[in-house]
């Protein structure tokens, strides 16, 4: 028995029809079941994540409005607050780079800069490229002291002619 080019496409067609409703029909809906539960999933996981943004920018807003106005010197104040340091750039001398080198050596707080030995002076010259005598000829220990105490306005008045005439 021979059969023609027409019959044996039929065939194939017939036999493709029936494999595609055999797995349609063998899986009794399964994977449509579970591309739904993958959609369900889905969508509670983007509302759960919008839920989160949500409550985070309304607690952002409610804090905004209990805090005072952002102003100059505000970040510094937080982020020294936060991770216990001074703003050692605060005395005239120190350059924001040597406030990084001064933390780097362990020195945060206006307390250590006035607690200094005239030992530790040089080998904090030595460590920031400074010429000899500077840290005293600057009277980084005194600035400190002053700024430790929260005498801000009598540190400007002292430091910010010196800082304008050098």
């Amino acid at each position: 028995m021979t059969f023609t080019l027409n019959e044996i496409a039929l065939l194939a067609i017939a036999l493709l029809v029936g494999l595609v409703l055999g797995l349609i029909m063998s899986g009794r809906g399964k994977y449509r079941r579970y591309w739904r539960d993958e959609q369900s999933a889905h969508g509670r996981t983007i509302n759960d994540r919008d839920a989160r943004l949500t409550a985070a920018q309304e607690r952002i807003a409610e804090l905004e409005r209990q805090s005072g106005p952002i102003g100059p010197g505000t970040a510094e104040a937080v982020a020294g607050a936060v991770h216990g340091r001074d703003d050692l750039s605060r005395i005239h001398g120190i350059t924001p780079q040597d406030e990084i080198a001064l933390n780097e050596a362990g020195y945060h707080r206006y307390g250590q800069i006035a607690a200094m030995g005239s030992e530790q002076e040089a080998t904090l010259e030595t460590r920031l490229g400074l010429k000899p005598g500077v840290i005293a000829r600057e009277e980084w220990r005194e600035q400190a002291r002053l700024l430790d105490a929260r005498k801000d306005e009598e540190h400007a008045r002292l430091y910010q002619r010196r800082a304008t005439h050098v």
